[in-house]
């Protein structure tokens, strides 16, 4: 391990050294949520809601983490959950993040808004999971879902909390746009930023060239960087669940959604056919004072039959990932501090990211007197608001 890894000892340390080195715009794009940031920090607390209760002296010398997903036996129950621009924000992002994933054997899905082929990614890392935002363009959505097939792509995940543009006011203060647009401001981000410049952006372009949005949808999209060239945000504000339908129709592998936050639409999904579901408010990202998934995983969960459920927001801990775990989520996914880990040390820093907290997963479940996953419920938590009762009572 580098000098520079080893001094990351958690998720959140990445985070402190991406803010030093990525421009404001992006740093500001990748950290942030909407509006008051209501959802991005609720996400967190929810996790501080819940205690646990370890079992001891149960012999936990052999410890096994792993689980199934959609025929695929996975090292551990996390994984790297979809990040738009992430070539942007490290080098060649998309790759370091999949490599590292292969590598260590977690499930990572590749986003929609990414700046690199999904085919090449393929090519290096060929069990990806690819995220798709439906294009507003009815016409251009069968086309996409063919491209992602043809890919060799076997997981699809289609994000469905986006039907309009979120209202993502700190990208606006700090200056961040897709594409960016060239300006005196922008330049000044990566004069006093020289290791993103030199090791990202300028090592982008005389390799590769200008990044483009290469699978919004079936053809290439816009530039990430121009001065005129404004990206298709169409409207998705009339897609609808036929358009669910009629990609499970067209998709022969496993179909995920993602963002769903009622058991309602949980039912739903396992109407049409639908193999799994992610459990997701988009990071804090979309609708201020959107309910953190910790909350209605439990519903969701009893409405979701055979569904395989899943989880993404806020998670930053081993504890994290139990506590979902334990109302009912098979796995969960993690964005935020990966992106941080692959703008910090590419590949080597994504990989050093994984193997924290699957240690941490590990390390707990040891210390929680199990050997595997299938002990994790919800008789090892105790919410906050149950030991406030205790105290009182015991004071009373």
């Amino acid at each position: 391990m580098s000098k520079l890894l080893s001094h990351h000892l958690s998720l959140a340390d990445f985070e402190i050294s991406a803010r030093k080195l990525l421009p404001k715009p992006l740093y500001a794009y990748v950290q942030g949520g909407v509006e008051d940031n209501l959802t991005l920090y609720a996400n967190r607390q929810a996790f501080d809601d819940y205690f646990l209760k370890p079992n001891v002296l149960v012999d936990v010398s052999t410890r096994d983490i792993s689980v199934d997903l959609f025929g695929h036996r996975y090292s551990a129950p996390v994984g790297i959950a979809p990040m738009g621009i992430a070539a942007l924000t490290g080098y060649r992002g998309d790759l370091s993040l999949a490599q590292a994933a292969a590598a260590a054997n977690v499930p990572f899905v590749m986003s929609g808004s990414s700046l690199i082929r999904q085919e090449e990614v393929v090519d290096a890392a060929p069990n990806i999971w690819f995220q798709a935002y439906l294009p507003g363009d009815t016409v251009q959505i069968a086309p996409l879902i063919e491209r992602v097939r043809k890919a060799g792509v076997k997981t699809l995940v289609i994000t469905v909390d986006t039907p309009v543009k979120a209202n993502r006011e700190n990208n606006v203060r700090a200056g961040f746009s897709t594409p960016l647009r060239p300006s005196v401001a922008l330049a000044y981000q990566g004069v006093t930023h020289p290791r993103w410049l030199f090791g990202t952006f300028l090592r982008t372009l005389v390799k590769y060239g200008m990044p483009y949005f290469e699978n919004n949808c079936a053809t290439r999209g816009a530039p990430a960087l121009s001065a005129s060239v404004v990206r298709d945000f169409t409207d998705r504000g009339h897609l609808n669940w036929e358009h669910v339908r009629q990609i499970r129709q067209q998709w022969p592998g496993a179909m995920v959604i993602k963002g769903v936050l009622q058991a309602a639409d949980a039912a739903r999904c396992k109407q049409i056919g639908i193999d799994g579901i992610v459990v997701s408010n988009h990071g804090g990202r979309q609708i201020d004072g959107s309910v953190p998934p910790l909350y209605v995983l439990p519903e969701i969960v009893e409405a979701s039959g055979a569904m395989l459920v899943m989880a993404d927001s806020g998670i930053r801990r081993g504890t994290d990932v139990i506590k979902a775990i334990a109302f009912g989520a098979k796995a969960t996914f993690i964005g935020r501090p990966f992106n941080y880990a692959s703008a910090v040390a590419g590949q080597a820093g994504v990989a050093h990211a994984i193997d924290l907290i699957v240690a941490e997963v590990r390390r707990d479940v040891g210390m929680l007197g199990l050997t595997g996953l299938t002990g994790i419920n919800q008789d090892l938590l105790v919410r906050r608001q149950v030991l406030a009762h205790w105290r009182e009572r015991d004071i009373n």
